[in-house]
């Protein structure tokens, strides 16, 4: 069907950091706290004279975000006071960046960034106990990264909404390879918000509205078809004048966006510098030239690394780019493998066999690479079957040892003496006369009918191809 309506899309991302204090206090920073208000002082309760003090790991933090993103980190940088008034805003402001942000520029997935900057979160409302709410101010003063993507328009809905879901997804794990945010979004470590748009054509920006603090990749999706459709429905009944700039919640159970409020202009927060706080001199304060080196690799070179060095599948790589822990196991594997050629046998009993060993089984371990390597030379030797190989692999993963141990002292081994694997075959070719006649009639497939209950009969120990040579000679 022909999309009638472009889709114009911008982000913006909130991250906690994960910082040992506040940002402007020495609070412990504690996500997991459960009892309210315990992390709490002056500073971030906006008691009376009591004054911020930067927090430099924060600031460090935000700067190898900005490397990673391939940005410019600005030299001068300041904090300002950005005012409106909301039960979770103690002191009637919050303290962000407006002018001069740490970051600006860059590109990731689909998206031109535009800034990132810092700023103190905002308390927990608790909006449980019916006609009255409660606030916690453990989360009060956190420090808290928000990313601003450029707009970017879309041939469809569905095409922007896939977009924006790959870059959230993508910006997460740099977030975790970096080591600067837990940013789980059922925590509320990580938010998503979207701007959205429609319009005939390209070159016209329809009426924006904000969907806030979209807690998984799914929501993303999900609310941005939402509010396409019910901006399309409304163009197409002539009541596009309904769409005004405004700021939408998503409702989860009802899997629709509602109204929250009109949305603010820049204008309207009367930002201006934050004067507790003192001016920065970034180049000044970090070695970038260092931070930028001591980056790890970042998830779009450990691709194109992963996809040159062992021509794995592109779906296998991201199963390793997606697990930095697995990832890093798969590789001592894969470097001590007898053959090259391996690798792909290894990654197939990785990502289909211990994968969904561990969905069933969410306790158990990576075996010891050691072991795994066992396994896979294992097989690649044909000393094992790869059905004999899927039990092994069942049997090390709940106790790790030698695959060798336990397949000598299960009789597992193939076999690929002729001689002993001959009365097997005779046996199976007498007790299915019905399937030899076919064979023989022509249909040549039967014949894997018998190597089946072959290696069946074997216990899996016998090697298919000396199996298939042997049926060929006795049944001609």
């Amino acid at each position: 069907m022909e999309n009638k309506y472009y889709t114009t899309i911008g982000l913006e991302i909130h991250a906690e950091l994960k910082t040992k204090t506040k940002m402007f206090c020495s609070c412990k920073n504690d996500p997991d706290e459960e009892k309210p208000n315990v992390n709490i002082c002056p500073v971030c309760m906006a008691h009376p004279g009591a004054l911020p003090v930067i927090n430099k790991k924060a600031i460090e933090y935000v700067i190898k975000v900005g490397l990673a993103l391939d940005s410019s980190i600005a030299d001068f940088s300041e904090f300002d006071r950005k005012n409106y008034f909301y039960p979770d805003i103690p002191k009637g402001y919050q303290i962000s960046q407006y002018k001069y942000p740490i970051v600006s520029g860059g590109h990731l997935a689909d998206f031109d960034i535009t800034r990132v900057h810092l700023e103190e979160d905002t308390a927990n409302n608790k909006h449980d106990r019916g006609d009255y709410s409660l606030i916690d101010f453990n989360r009060a003063g956190v420090p808290l990264m928000e990313l601003v993507t450029e707009a970017h328009t879309f041939d469809s809905a569905e095409k922007a909404a896939k977009a924006a879901s790959n870059f959230a997804k993508e910006y997460q794990l740099i977030l975790w390879y970096i080591d600067v945010s837990e940013a789980n979004m059922e925590k509320g470590e990580m938010r998503v918000e979207a701007n959205i748009s429609i319009s005939k054509d390209r070159k016209t920006l329809g009426t924006k509205v904000e969907v806030k603090n979209l807690n998984s990749f799914k929501s993303v999706e999900r609310a941005i078809l939402f509010e396409v459709n019910r901006m399309t429905q409304l163009h197409d009944s002539g009541k596009e004048t309904e769409i005004v700039q405004e700021t939408r919640g998503w409702d989860e159970n009802k899997q629709k966006t509602f109204s929250q409020r009109k949305k603010e202009s820049s204008e309207g927060y009367r930002y201006f510098p934050e004067p507790d706080l003192p001016k920065l001199k970034l180049h000044e304060a970090f070695d970038l030239e260092k931070m930028k080196k001591d980056l790890p690799e970042l998830p779009i070179a450990k691709r194109a690394r992963y996809k040159n060095d062992f021509e794995i599948k592109d779906e296998d790589i991201q199963v390793y780019v997606n697990d930095v822990d697995l990832g890093r196991w798969f590789e001592e594997v894969a470097k001590n493998l007898m053959k090259k050629d391996s690798v792909k046998i290894l990654s197939n009993y990785v990502t289909s066999d211990y994968l969904g060993f561990k969905k069933n089984n969410p306790e158990i371990k990576l075996p010891s690479s050691k072991n795994f390597v066992e396994l896979i030379n294992l097989v690649a030797e044909n000393k094992i079957s790869s059905r004999v190989a899927k039990d092994v692999l069942a049997m090390i993963v709940f106790n790790d040892e030698s695959p060798l141990k336990i397949a000598t002292e299960k009789n597992l081994l193939q076999s690929n003496d002729e001689s002993a694997l001959k009365g097997i075959v005779e046996k199976i070719i007498k007790e299915n006369p019905e399937v030899v006649a076919t064979y023989k009639g022509g249909k040549e497939n039967a014949m894997m009918s018998l190597v089946g209950k072959i290696i069946k009969e074997s216990n899996g120990s016998a090697n298919p191809q000396i199996v298939i040579k042997l049926l060929k000679e006795m049944l001609t």
